[in-house]
């Protein structure tokens, strides 16, 4: 219908490219334009100015000889002021971008190591909208934006890598453990080596306490009771104490049988045993 009364609509955010007999005229903006078809003029076609997104998957090799696909998202669009440079130099704009892509990530990435092009895919992206953007404004396009979305290694690498990582928590997770057990059994070492010496001031405090009290006994009663020596009154005072032990043992519901010497030598004996080592520990600890 706009044919046939010389007239032809252009959308927004569209251009149209008008040619009179097969050459370019001008670039007619959105709206309503008048084109006498009989004089020759028509619209050779129209040219989005939208912007357009173009994915790239870009199989490359790493320095260390790893297989990765690269996926770059392209974003571009055509400029109004040069839309017949974009309309009539190239046929075939994705094509074109795209093997601008491929040229710049397979001359960069394998300069790198894989786990730099992980660390470093924004200066990879960099590189590429440069290039583009120095390549495609000669055609009448401008590039937007330029962003590497996606780094995928061959799945055994990737398993690999997993496992790599694993193997290094898990050596961090023992090493922890084993200090975490070294400081807990020098801690208890610690605990038991405080533990003992607290004991044996406790036990040597006991002995002290013991030697003095037999020693104000036996001076007490040589005082009361005259005529009597101090050996005199320790062995009454041990031989006592044997009898209180023998008493105590056999009162016990729970103890064990015990066999020891009985009768005057013996107690003879065991009197003159507590005696020398009790004068022993005393000396000691003097």
């Amino acid at each position: 219908m706009g044919n046939l009364f010389c007239c032809a609509q252009v959308d927004q955010s569209t251009v149209a490219i008008k040619e009179t007999f097969g050459k370019f005229e001008d670039v007619l903006e959105p709206g309503c334009h008048f084109l006498p078809w009989c004089l020759g003029s028509q619209v050779a076609g129209y040219l989005s100015l939208r912007v357009q997104q173009l994915d790239v998957r870009c199989e490359t090799k790493t320095k260390d000889n790893v297989f990765v696909n690269v996926v770059a998202s392209i974003q571009y669009r055509a400029l109004a002021n040069k839309a017949n440079d974009a309309f009539y130099k190239l046929s075939n704009t994705r094509s074109q971008i795209q093997a601008y892509v491929f040229d710049v990530i397979r001359a960069s990435v394998p300069k790198l190591l894989l786990d730099d092009v992980f660390e470093q895919k924004n200066d990879i992206a960099k590189a590429v909208e440069e290039e583009l953007e120095k390549a495609m404004s000669a055609y009448g396009y401008e590039i937007v934006q330029t962003l590497i979305v996606d780094i995928e290694p061959d799945e055994h690498v990737k398993r690999a890598m997993n496992e790599i990582n694993a193997a290094a928590r898990m050596r961090l997770a023992a090493n922890e453990k084993a200090e975490a057990e070294k400081i807990l059994q020098i801690k208890r070492a610690e605990g038991e080596a405080e533990s003992k010496y607290l004991s044996g001031m406790g036990i040597a405090r006991q002995r002290q306490a013991i030697v003095d009290g037999l020693r104000d006994s036996v001076l007490g009663f040589a005082v009361n009771v005259p005529g009597t020596t101090a050996k005199d009154v320790m062995d009454m005072v041990l031989v006592t104490q044997y009898f209180d032990t023998m008493k105590e043992i056999g009162a016990s519901s729970k103890s064990s049988a015990v066999f020891i010497p009985h009768g005057p030598g013996a107690v003879r004996d065991v009197a003159a045993q507590i005696r020398d080592g009790l004068l022993q520990g005393s000396s000691t600890n003097m």
